[in-house]
């Protein structure tokens, strides 16, 4: 297997792009690229996709995630977390209600703004591009789901919580907008991600132990291949003359899709092709469903091609 994806535990004090950058020459590989930013301050789970997988990321980057904080009260920061320059400081008089109160308030669609030193873009450039330029720019507000949240443990004045959330959605935010609903302020202290999408911390390997991976010359059970790691995509296994041409960029048609029917299939599903071997060719998109294709006519496209993969 020379393409798939590597979960990668990225350490403190590294961006993501410095841990992608580590994993590609530790294993030797042409192409790696993540799927979600974590931040310098953050650790925990970062899937690195290597060569072809490199093309999963689009299909991978969208996913739940779940995160592991703690937040600090009675702080404020002009980065919302702890390394940054601290404007408030007040002794916090909460109690522990309140503070359940506040973050449970926080389980469904909600808005954020995002962080001044963020990576969003605005004007074509990342927000802390402006920031550290001294322009005052007003990122537009985003809505984000956060799907539940569960407070693990009070340590006043730090609170640490699980939570689980949509892609873009900032914890450091969340961790602000708690302290500032509480009326002493509040910014993240730690964070780690547990999980991203199919990805947990159980699987992440260590940038030493990435190292060894690449050491020993054999990715073995390292690394996930292409058709594992899309595990809720539909899977349709098909012939190799169909293989080639799918290959060749050809739109799958009518005729072809009902002679590998899939009943359950609606119009706008995601689906993989792979061989009989189990290498993914192409992920295809549905422009009806199952039952339309049956009626359609055999010449006519069924499938619109988003990605295909050289031999992996």
């Amino acid at each position: 297997m020379t393409s798939g994806v590597m979960v990668v535990d990225k350490p403190a004090g590294r961006t993501s792009h410095q841990t992608v950058t580590e994993v590609r020459r530790a294993l030797g590989v042409s192409r790696a690229g993540h799927t979600g930013t974590l931040d310098p301050l953050a650790t925990g789970v970062l899937p690195v996709c290597l060569n072809e997988a490199t093309k999963l990321v689009q299909f991978l980057s969208a996913d739940w995630k779940e995160y592991r904080a703690t937040l600090l009260l009675g702080v404020e920061t002009d980065t919302l977390d702890t390394e940054g320059r601290v404007t408030a400081r007040v002794e916090p008089h909460v109690g522990e209600a309140d503070i359940a109160e506040v973050l449970g308030g926080f389980v469904g669609r909600v808005v954020q703004t995002p962080p001044l030193i963020s990576a969003v873009k605005v004007r074509g450039r990342p927000l802390y591009a402006w920031t550290r330029k001294g322009v005052a720019v007003e990122p537009e507000p985003r809505t984000v789901e956060i799907a539940s949240l569960e407070i693990e443990r009070f340590d006043l004045p730090h609170v640490t919580f699980k939570v689980r959330c949509s892609k873009g959605t900032y914890v450091r935010s969340l961790c602000a907008d708690a302290g500032r609903l509480l009326g002493c302020g509040g910014c993240l202290a730690e964070l780690r991600r547990t999980r991203s999408g199919n990805f947990d911390e159980t699987r992440a390997l260590s940038l030493h132990a990435v190292g060894e991976v690449g050491r020993q010359g054999g990715w073995g059970a390292a690394v996930i291949s292409m058709v594992d790691a899309l595990p809720d995509l539909a899977r349709i296994q098909i012939s190799a003359e169909d293989e080639r041409k799918a290959r060749e960029g050809r739109h799958p048609s009518a005729g072809m899709i009902g002679r590998y029917h899939l009943p359950f299939l609606a119009a706008g599903d995601v689906i993989m092709f792979v061989t009989m071997d189990k290498r993914l060719i192409a992920i295809g998109k549905m422009l009806a469903s199952s039952a339309q294709v049956l009626s359609m006519e055999e010449n006519r496209q069924a499938v619109e091609i988003l990605r295909v993969f050289n031999e992996n």
